[in-house]
């Protein structure tokens, strides 16, 4: 059967609303069902913080079932937080299974916005690394969204973030930190952003408006500011 020939008059003014393309990706499948060495997963979710107060895991037996049958060895927990929350991940995870889960806290940088906040977060850290916390993961809104007594945002690099990290060195405890985004996130939101699809779906992740944001490039730098500035934390 012969292929009709294309309007292309319509197809040049397709809103991209109505565009639904189907992948034409064909890839060999190779399935790896077993690690060929002990693999360990350092990324991974399975506190509550993310899920309105339900474990992400209800069955631990399972999952180390799952873990066993893939070799993967030990899997790095980032919902640890602090406080109680970080007991309950400790206690549902890391003491009742041993060398299978490490569970890294995080730190509530809100605190900046107290005079002491400093010595809080400080003091959270040094309470956290007690209660058996293995690392510490640093979440994006610190240079997105946290915002000090004055009102100003606070980058990675702000002295009082290079300061509680490299006591993290000190404690031994390795730091685990997400910086910005996709670029596209932090581009002009128009025809010629490629995360637009995306990005009219979940508003919350478009960081261009640099009046409320820093830029890409500037979160980078900050990073590779606070990194040069910490070598003894991992």
């Amino acid at each position: 059967m012969a292929m009709a020939s294309p309007d292309w008059t319509s197809l040049a003014g397709l809103p991209l609303s109505a565009w639904t393309p189907r992948s034409q990706l064909s890839a060999r499948v190779t399935s790896v069902p077993c690690a060929r060495v002990p693999a360990i997963d350092i990324h991974n979710h399975l506190g509550r913080w993310l899920s309105d107060g339900e474990w992400m895991i209800d069955d631990v037996d399972a999952l180390l079932a799952v873990m066993n049958d893939h070799r993967v060895e030990t899997i790095v927990n980032l919902d640890g937080m602090w406080g109680d929350e970080l007991d309950a991940n400790l206690d549902r995870y890391d003491r009742v299974h041993p060398g299978r889960f490490l569970t890294f806290c995080q730190l509530d940088w809100a605190l900046l916005v107290h005079e002491d906040g400093e010595r809080m977060l400080r003091e959270s850290l040094d309470d956290s690394a007690e209660r058996g916390a293995r690392g510490l993961k640093v979440w994006k809104n610190l240079g997105l969204t946290v915002r000090d007594a004055s009102g100003a945002l606070v980058l990675p690099d702000d002295d009082r973030v290079v300061r509680i990290l490299a006591h993290a060195g000190e404690l031994g405890l390795p730091v685990l930190i997400h910086v910005a985004d996709p670029r596209a996130f932090f581009e002009p939101l128009d025809q010629h952003n490629e995360r637009l699809d995306e990005l009219l779906q979940e508003k919350d992740w478009w960081f261009g408006d640099t009046s409320r944001h820093p830029t890409f490039d500037r979160l980078l730098d900050a990073l590779a500011a606070l990194v040069m500035a910490t070598p003894d934390t991992r």
